[in-house]
């Protein structure tokens, strides 16, 4: 999307102009005026700047849309809060279109590991502490930014994969996501376009390891297997485990001894503008998004959580994380999970 200086200025004073006659306007244009304010603050805010006075003409229809959902929610007083963010100024299909990458395929879901789920005995169940957060205990990385490549999948599997590699070795790593983008072939997966953390994980295994960020850093965008570059491996996997579909004890037993990767519906105008709080919002079933479950706990309220890390840079969410009600499978988080084992 193309974006110079032009309308950024122009939508400026117009929003001083009506700031300055605010008393003479009727409320719907008042309503307006206070929307220009604002989208001209979150475009200087962004660094956002449109080429065309109709392109900013329909950046700021999509964006008033979004902000009367933010407005309405936050006006509620729930558990959680949304917040304007770069995603702002897209409609829903541009978003998707951006942003989603999973690919859920039943035929992916025949791969892993085959025997019983590892965590799921009645003791592992019933060791598992009352909240976790492997933060505190030092195995999960700092948060990435995906951008506008659909590789969600990558950076879920890859985090999944940096976090067992810390708890198994005590060796800390940035692993390549694309390395995945690039190699991850012959399945379902398609680099930016879709992808599935099951055909990552049996890459990894196949390939001897996965390579670091430094060794292969990320590019936003399809490219070639580089096999120079991935020839140093910084991570391995022995296997991985599939956890059993709509199963969050089975879950938690799980994210007590380790970080999951799971699918999740993250296309929603909720989820995508949420900046806080547990949330318990408005979500589909149908997966579209991939992140990683490095921790559970429980609000003040009581409300059970899952705690997320997501990969869409650190202004989105809590500095990137996100705390998403648990036991009631919200956002399908429940129906597509599973770990890498070392």
């Amino acid at each position: 999307m193309a974006r110079l200086a032009f309308s950024f200025s122009t939508l400026l004073c117009v929003a001083m102009f009506f700031g300055l006659w605010l008393p003479m306007v009727a409320p719907r244009q008042l309503e307006e005026a206070t929307m220009s304010a604002r989208f001209a603050q979150w475009m200087a805010d962004h660094g956002v700047k449109y080429e065309r006075i109709a392109e900013t003409e329909k950046r700021f229809n999509v964006f008033k849309e979004n902000l009367k959902l933010i407005d309405s929610v936050n006006a509620e007083k729930r558990s959680y809060t949304l917040s304007l963010n770069k995603f702002s100024d897209l409609s829903l299909d541009e978003f998707r279109n951006q942003y989603m990458g999973l690919n859920v395929d039943a035929a992916g879901r025949k791969m892993a590991t085959k025997g019983p789920f590892m965590y799921g005995n009645v003791s592992a169940m019933a060791a598992a502490p009352d909240t976790m957060d492997w933060r505190a205990k030092g195995v999960v990385t700092p948060i990435k930014n995906q951008q506008n490549c659909g590789c969600c999948w990558a950076f879920s599997a890859a985090a999944a994969v940096e976090s067992i590699t810390k708890i198994k070795t005590g060796n800390s790593v940035s692993s390549s996501e694309q390395e995945l983008v690039d190699c991850v072939t012959g399945g379902i997966s398609r680099g930016c376009q879709s992808g599935l953390m099951d055909e990552a994980f049996k890459f990894i295994i196949n390939n001897g390891g996965l390579s670091s960020e430094n060794d292969y850093p990320y590019q936003a965008k399809d490219g070639t297997c580089d096999t120079q570059k991935s020839s140093s491996k910084a991570a391995t996997i022995t296997g991985f485990h599939d956890i059993p579909y709509h199963d969050e004890n089975a879950m938690l037993s799980a994210v007590a001894n380790q970080p999951i990767s799971v699918g999740i519906n993250g296309s929603g105008s909720e989820f995508r503008h949420y900046s806080g709080g547990i949330f318990t919002g408005a979500c589909g079933l149908d997966l579209d998004h991939a992140v990683t479950i490095i921790g559970y706990g429980t609000g003040d309220d009581g409300t059970p959580y899952w705690l997320i890390k997501n990969s869409w840079g650190e202004s989105w969410g809590e500095n990137g994380y996100m705390k998403i009600q648990r036991g009631v499978n919200l956002c399908g988080i429940s129906n597509l999970a599973s770990f890498p084992l070392a």
